[in-house]
């Protein structure tokens, strides 16, 4: 498994996180820590190949982490 940490500064505008998982799959990491997502809920989305897993930032849209997961489909 290759494991990956990305400070991504944003995930907020539109196409970024589909950008982000096309980036990721370049590099071939399995499992990736995101930080600064600035997302104001948590949940799951896919994006690519990747379940991408975040947890709540606030509602001014700072902070916020997330995982990129890799699906094995």
């Amino acid at each position: 498994m290759r494991f990956g940490m990305w400070s991504v500064r944003s995930l907020y505008r539109a196409g970024s996180l589909t950008a982000a998982a096309r980036e990721l799959a370049i590099y071939i990491l399995d499992l990736a820590c995101v930080l600064e997502v600035r997302w104001d809920k948590g949940g799951t989305v896919r994006a690519g190949n990747y379940n991408f897993v975040y947890g709540k930032g606030n509602e001014n849209h700072q902070l916020g982490k997330g995982f990129f997961l890799q699906t094995t489909e």
